[in-house]
């Protein structure tokens, strides 16, 4: 079942008297429970097919459906109820409110979506068990490992129930055997059926999707299914 679709996805920037072709014709179908990496160089488009992905940002011209909804189209008001609702966010720089402990930042996405302190913090805790976090609930992020922060940052993402999880370079700030752990992560939750697309630039980390669409110039150059699937047993959270 189709949960993401793009048609003929175009996005142009004006900088200045220039014009950049961000994307250029992207026709592609996500299914409903895969795990798809997208790579390419620097400047091949990749961060703007997440953004659009993620309705963080809309298309110039063609058309985009995210779970039989017609986004490419709407106001930003109801983007950003789409983006509550639909999508759970992983991002590199972690983006963790730098007082609030780990329970109050996994469960931030709630109070938009309007339940109350208590249902907050219960549906919080189960997200942090999850991750393997909930003992360090009440800790805040300056008092948590480079791992422990990123699995905190995906519990967040996590704590709505999303349709689908966007990851944005998601071991960028993180050492190899931390990568390594948190890939892990992700890989349980796609055993368990979420359905995970993953901007990265490092082949290994690619290596853990199971389809891997490559882009260059803004053009989908390669999509390929993923027969050399990386496995690795998760190890303790860091």
């Amino acid at each position: 079942m189709k949960i993401i679709e793009t048609q003929n996805i175009a996005r142009i920037y004006k900088m200045g008297n220039n014009i950049v072709n961000a994307l250029q014709d992207v026709s592609m179908s996500i299914n409903r429970g895969e795990y798809v990496a997208f790579m390419g160089p620097s400047g091949s488009g990749k961060s703007t097919l997440m953004n659009i992905i993620g309705c963080l940002d809309t298309p110039t011209s063609g058309s985009y459906w995210l779970n039989n909804q017609l986004v490419s189209d709407m106001t930003e008001n109801e983007l950003a109820e789409v983006r509550n609702k639909e999508i759970g966010f992983v991002f590199q720089t972690f983006n963790l409110l730098p007082r609030a402990t780990a329970l109050d930042n996994v469960a931030l996405p709630l109070i938009y979506a309007g339940y109350n302190k208590y249902d907050r913090d219960e549906k919080a805790m189960m997200a942090l068990e999850s991750v393997s976090l909930a003992d360090r609930h009440h800790h805040k992020p300056n008092e948590l490992s480079g791992g422990q922060r990123q699995r905190v940052a995906i519990a967040r993402a996590l704590v709505n129930d999303p349709s689908i999880i966007l990851a944005d370079e998601p071991t960028g700030n993180l050492d190899s055997k931390t990568s390594y752990d948190i890939m892990g992560l992700f890989q349980e939750l796609h055993d368990k059926g979420n359905t995970i697309i993953m901007v990265t630039h490092e082949d290994d980390i690619a290596h853990y999707a199971h389809r891997i669409i490559r882009l260059r110039d803004g053009l989908v150059e390669g999509d390929q299914i993923n027969d050399n699937v990386n496995r690795s047993e998760p190890v303790a959270a860091q």
